[in-house]
């Protein structure tokens, strides 16, 4: 789990450098190695690593727009995830996607910048699932300014009826893009969602990820023995703002320094000394985290761009068996790539 976190902050330190770079003074985002927004999930660490660490490769994964943390501790090949933040050719995605639009079937990962999006998908794996008679699992990952969209009520709603291996974890961070939680959203925590659908909510108030590891080990444990879907919020501490660029006005100075001084990862390295894991061990850990991302953006980097002409492939799916190029272009099915 260390690995993971350290491997997760290190790699968004560095994407908030290359993202910078070319962008300042004048912000541009179309500037600099890395196109378009770019949303970091620094203080996050703890809740992928928690969590991920009870999966396997054959586990559905769904993410929000901040992904990167919950991808690395996933399994997501992390050359392939940087090629395609860079917007080149041999990205998860082809370089089209870009940050919000991470794609890797060989971990079953994927996540969207649309709010609560991931929801259905891990619903509709977890039904698939049932119906195989596997013992897979799927996990949604949303932030819990997502907890008031239809999409994800739903999804708690047909998760519970059918019974299905569904683990929904809400990261809060406090923050609905500018907006506090409380002035949107009448519970006082989002496990309290899962008292109107007759599954088990349960909370972890800090980022914790041992606390956070226990209690996943339960859900996870719980979804997989065919015993439904479980609702799970942890407390994460944003420590930059909702996207790069974000003049972050709207949040008290007092709110970014408490998230700074809180930090997962060494509240995870001093419980690993106290069980007799020496220092030597921790710097090897972190040595090979910021290796292992060095090497992935200098890949990354020397990759090609994508060819111009290629703009319109993977947009559609291939028309279904027996369809022809007569029929009406409606028997086109969009695939998950950006419009």
């Amino acid at each position: 789990m260390l690995e993971d976190m350290v491997t997760a902050r290190y790699y968004e330190e560095r994407l908030q450098e290359e993202y910078l770079e070319g962008k300042q003074p004048a912000f541009d985002i179309s500037a600099g190695p890395i196109p378009g927004e770019l949303h970091l999930a620094a203080g996050h660490e703890a809740s992928g690593a928690g969590v991920c660490q009870h999966l396997r490769d054959d586990d559905t994964v769904t993410a929000p727009h901040r992904p990167h943390h919950v991808a690395i501790a996933k399994g997501v090949d992390l050359k392939r995830m940087t090629a395609e933040i860079f917007g080149r050719q041999t990205g998860l995605c082809k370089g089209k996607g870009g940050h919000m639009h991470l794609f890797d079937p060989d971990v079953k990962f994927a996540c969207s910048g649309i709010i609560a999006e991931g929801c259905p998908p891990a619903v509709g794996a977890g039904l698939a699932a049932k119906k195989r008679n596997t013992d897979s699992v799927a996990v949604a990952f949303l932030g819990e300014g997502a907890i008031d969209q239809g999409a994800f009520l739903e999804s708690l709603n047909l998760a519970s009826v059918q019974n299905l291996p569904v683990l929904f974890v809400i990261e809060d961070n406090d923050w609905a893009i500018s907006m506090p939680k409380e002035r949107v959203t009448d519970v006082e925590n989002g496990a309290q969602r899962a008292d109107g659908f007759d599954l088990p909510g349960v909370r972890v108030d800090s980022d914790d990820a041992v606390a956070i590891y226990e209690t996943a080990k339960e859900a996870v444990g719980r979804a997989r023995d065919g015993n439904g879907p479980t609702l799970l919020e942890v407390q994460v501490h944003r420590r930059m703002g909702h996207f790069m660029g974000d003049p972050e006005s709207y949040r008290p100075e007092t709110d970014a320094e408490a998230a700074q001084q809180r930090d997962s990862i060494e509240r995870l390295a001093d419980d690993l000394r106290a069980h007799d894991v020496d220092d030597e061990t921790i710097e090897e850990i972190h040595t090979r985290a910021h290796d292992r991302v060095e090497e992935a953006i200098e890949w990354a980097k020397d990759q090609p761009e994508p060819d111009p002409e290629e703009a319109y492939e993977d947009v559609f799916s291939n028309p279904p068996s027996g369809v022809t190029d007569t029929e009406p272009a409606t028997e086109l099915r969009t695939t998950g790539g950006d419009d």
